[in-house]
């Protein structure tokens, strides 16, 4: 073993590195790389440079992954260089045992692009095996009859190298008597033989020592000795001879234990003792599978056989007969091949994951199909199970390459369970399946894909702020980051600026928010295009169309724009004809909703009539007619409250107010409107209660005056005094205050008659014929009346002087709804008694500002207050001054008009004949 280890220093290397051909088809090379190397190199001694010889350099390595495919590690790829390096222990003997050719076949793969390259080692046998003996020492026994030239088989040695390393010769001791013969048997195995030289005399010795030497050819050549001890017996003429020197024998690996193989026959001449014949092996020690029978020489199998493990089995026998002559035979025993072992599939290659975008014909994996049987028995054939995308590719013998052959899609068949089968072609044949799964990973291929398309939301107005409205929810078949969605707004039909503060969406979950309470009334719908994007790379997005419908909400009362109120907030009136059929139309409501659908669909109720019977109201159009004809008994205003109310749930409603007044002209309507209550002013109730306490005062001054001229003129008794009180003046005595206003001026004036006396007189004038107009109501018997009304056939010398004519009102003057009424182009005063009673009470407060000549009573200075009730345009320069008819006792100052005083004009004198009284009286 010394010198063996010495030998395993030896690092010459012979690379046989033959042609490559490469095909423009198949990137694998056709033929293997080949290396020869010494056995029982250390490991780490390179073989060859792998990389090299496949054409590879160094910086492709990284990126190739250059390996060893093989079953047993006894080489491996050097990852900085590519040389291929011994990893394990190369012993030839154990590898390829008596093999004359030991080569080592493995696939060396490289990756991105996968491929394949086929690399034969072939281990070359170095002397490290002495040749042994199986046991150190023989005993012969030779008979002292026994004849020159005769042979005795010797215990052969044993050598596991091969080639000349093996056992070559024999060397026997120099001995005159005995001399060594070599042979060799069919394996090619040889065997020493023992030859007498000449005649052995057991007086003379009985012993003989000699000493066999076993040699090889190795360098340097090895060797053992067994010692021989030669016994000398007394004669025993006749050896046993065989029927045969070589038996054969086919035998099939399959047979049972106990299975007879043959039988041996010797026969020996001799009688007696010497006759009986024994068999047994020579090398009991290495027949392990079979028996003999040392009687009948018959050989039986121990064990079962493996063709596998040892085709063929020589056997070496011997038959002794009793007085120690021997013969021997060899038995040749051929072992037949059963189809016993089952193909099986050794993968070498197999990656952990297939990314689903691989191109057709990729390398996958590489197998190898492996049957101990021989022949046919041996010969496999491999397919795939199934309908998979992929195919198997013949590389050499007994390998094959698993390449793709179809579309993959990770979506639909994420993974592939890959069934190889492989029959032999034995008789039965044999087959094994193997089944892999393939994995395959995942490739952003597939966009997101909404649930539905477009989206249509409909959303109640008057939503919360940062409520939820909708939710758009979209899927992706791929895998992690290329699966994982986002979601945001990439479009709308709102302004850029303004769609942040209506929506938003939540990127992860794709819910909608709205981010203010929407108005039906102002947006009705909007549109938005959300887009749903995934994390892949590159990143694969969708856009869908989401409509949201603001849908109403009942949220807007009706709103009446007929009748509308006035500038002081009273309504408006509306006349009707007295001679009005059933169903004329009077007025129309008209109202509006800002809601819609439902909401807005309003309708008409009456709530409260003066007179239910009267007027008829139109459930949808809000027409107001007559529903029979106005009666004598029927009131001349009245006043109906209509509601308007939607169809929302709840109902929402608003009321209008119409007056209605049965007249035939604008002018006979007035008084009937001038009984509507006014508004209540703060002002004007002030100015009302400083107008009835002036007035108050100025009715209990001048009863007192009153008293005291009675009493005067109860003392003189004078007829002169009373001739302004003639009886035949007025029908009645007592104050007057007239319902109506007469055509363009007032129905009375005051007066003071002064006697020559120096008496003072208190006249009331005569009505004018100006009055005709309004004769009818109050120089009747009038209940109502305050004043006794004149007698329109008397006369008197003391005359209402006509009003001035300058005063009269233009169109667009005249108090009322409308400038545009029908009435008097001349500009008649409006037959209104809340006028004519507030200017009479104006007209008396003034009487106490007449020192100062100012009007505090209303609005600005001229006024009167009457541009509170018609407007800025009515001062009083349209108004004829009335005070310069009325007297106030005590003093002898005569109202006037402060406007003329301003504009410095006099007053204007009238038409008539108008007295003034400048006399002061004497008292």
């Amino acid at each position: 073993m010394g010198s063996g280890a010495g030998l395993r220093g030896w690092a010459e290397r012979r690379p046989v590195l033959f042609p490559l051909l490469l095909s423009f088809f198949c990137a694998a090379l056709s033929e293997p790389i080949r290396y020869r190397i010494p056995e029982e190199m250390p490991e780490g001694s390179v073989v060859g440079n792998l990389a090299k010889d496949l054409g590879l350099s160094v910086r492709e390595l990284p990126t190739r992954k250059l390996r060893v495919g093989s079953e047993k590690p006894y080489f491996t790829v050097s990852a900085e260089h590519g040389e291929l390096l011994v990893s394990s222990r190369l012993d030839r003997e154990q590898i390829c045992g008596k093999k004359p050719v030991c080569a080592l076949e493995f696939e060396a793969v490289a990756e991105n692009p996968l491929n394949f390259y086929h690399v034969s080692v072939e281990i070359e046998d170095i002397n490290d095996h002495t040749p042994k003996f199986l046991q150190n020492s023989f005993e012969l026994q030779i008979s002292e009859s026994t004849k020159p030239e005769a042979r005795f088989i010797l215990g052969s040695a044993q050598d596991a190298d091969i080639g000349t390393n093996s056992l070559q010769n024999y060397q026997l001791s120099p001995d005159d008597h005995f001399l060594l013969v070599s042979k060799e048997k069919s394996d090619g195995s040889k065997y020493p033989e023992l030859l007498l030289k000449m005649p052995l005399d057991r007086e003379e010795q009985k012993s003989y020592h000699l000493t066999l030497t076993a040699l090889d050819c190795g360098d340097p050549p090895l060797s053992s000795t067994a010692q021989i001890q030669v016994l000398v017996t007394d004669a025993n003429d006749n050896p046993p001879v065989f029927s045969q020197e070589l038996y054969r024998v086919s035998l099939l690996e399959n047979v049972f234990p106990g299975t007879t193989v043959t039988r041996v026959m010797a026969t020996d001449q001799d009688e007696g003792i010497n006759a009986e014949i024994t068999f047994s092996f020579t090398e009991a020690g290495q027949i392990t599978q079979f028996d003999l029978n040392s009687t009948t020489g018959e050989i039986i199998t121990r064990h079962m056989l493996d063709f596998e493990e040892v085709k063929e089995y020589s056997i070496v026998l011997q038959a002794r007969d009793g007085g120690g002559m021997i013969a021997q035979c060899t038995v040749e025993i051929e072992v037949i091949d059963v189809n016993d072992n089952i193909p099986e599939v050794v993968f070498q290659s197999l990656p952990d994951l297939i990314m689903e975008d691989t191109r057709l014909g990729t390398y996958i994996a590489l197998l190898k199909i492996r049957d101990k049987d021989s022949g046919d028995n041996g010969e496999v054939t491999c397919k795939l199970e199934g309908d998979v995308p992929f195919k198997l590719l013949t590389s050499s013998r007994n390998t094959y390459k698993l390449v793709t052959d179809g579309v993959l899609d990770r979506e639909q068949i994420p993974e592939y369970n890959v069934t190889i089968t492989a029959t032999d072609r034995g008789k039965p044949p044999l087959c094994s399946s193997t089944t892999i799964t393939l994995h395959i990973g995942d490739v952003n291929d597939n966009p997101p894909v909404f649930q539905q398309s477009p989206y249509l939301v409909h959303v109640p107005e008057n939503n919360p702020p940062g409520a939820s409205i909708a939710q758009v929810s979209a899927s992706d078949p791929d895998l992690g980051p290329n699966g994982l969605i986002s979601y945001s707004i990439v479009a709308s039909d709102l302004e850029p600026r303004a769609l942040s503060s209506y929506v938003s969406v939540n990127a992860q979950s794709g819910v909608l928010f709205a981010q203010r309470a929407f108005d039906h009334e102002h947006l009705r719908a909007f549109q938005l295009t959300l887009q749903a994007r995934d994390q892949g790379s590159p990143a694969l997005s969708t856009n869908v169309s989401l409509r949201v419908l603001v849908t109403d909400r009942n949220d807007n009362a009706p709103r009446v724009l007929y009748p509308a109120l006035g500038p002081d907030g009273s309504a408006l009136f509306d006349t009707v004809p007295r001679a009005a059929q059933p169903g004329y139309l009077v007025t129309k409501v008209v109202a509006v909703d800002a809601d819609s659908g439902h909401n807005a669909w309003l309708s008409y109720h009456v709530l409260q009539a003066s007179e239910p019977g009267l007027f008829s109201l139109g459930l949808r159009t809000g027409e107001v007619r007559t529903a029979r004809a106005l009666g004598d008994r029927d009131a001349a205003r009245h006043r109906v409250l209509v509601s308007v109310r939607d169809g929302g749930q709840p109902p929402l409603s608003a009321t209008a107010t119409l007056l209605l007044v049965f007249a035939d002209s604008l002018q006979e309507a007035l008084p009937d409107l001038s009984e509507r209550p006014t508004p209540s002013d703060p002002q004007a109730e002030l100015q009302f209660y400083l107008v009835v306490a002036l007035a108050l005062i100025s009715v209990l001054f001048l009863l007192a005056v009153i008293l005291a001229v009675a009493l005067r003129l109860g003392r003189s008794s004078s007829p002169t005094t009373w001739s302004c009180f003639q009886p035949g003046l007025c029908t009645k005595s007592g104050p007057v205050v007239p319902p109506i206003y007469s055509e363009g001026t007032l129905p009375y004036s005051y007066n003071l008659c002064v006697t020559q006396a120096g008496k003072t007189e208190f006249n009331f004038l005569q009505c004018k014929e100006q009055l005709s107009s309004g004769q009818d109501i109050l120089c009747g018997d009038s209940s109502g009346a305050l004043f006794p009304l004149c007698d329109s056939n008397e006369s008197t010398s003391h005359q209402q002087a006509p009003p001035n004519t300058d005063w009269r009102f233009s169109q667009a003057q005249r108090p009322g709804t409308s400038g545009s009424q029908n009435g008097d182009e001349t500009g008649t005063w409006p037959n209104n008694q809340f006028d004519t009673e507030m200017l009479q009470a104006m007209i008396l407060a003034s009487a106490s500002e007449a020192a100062d000549g100012s009007s505090t009573l209303g609005g600005g200075a001229g006024t009167m207050g009457l541009s509170a009730r018609y407007g800025p345009q009515f001062t009083l320069q349209h108004v004829p001054d009335y005070r310069q008819n009325v007297y106030i006792p005590g003093s002898n100052a005569t109202l006037t008009n402060a406007a003329g005083k301003r504009d410095g004009k006099a007053p204007a004198s009238s038409n008539g004949n108008k007295k003034k009284s400048g006399k002061k009286e004497k008292k």
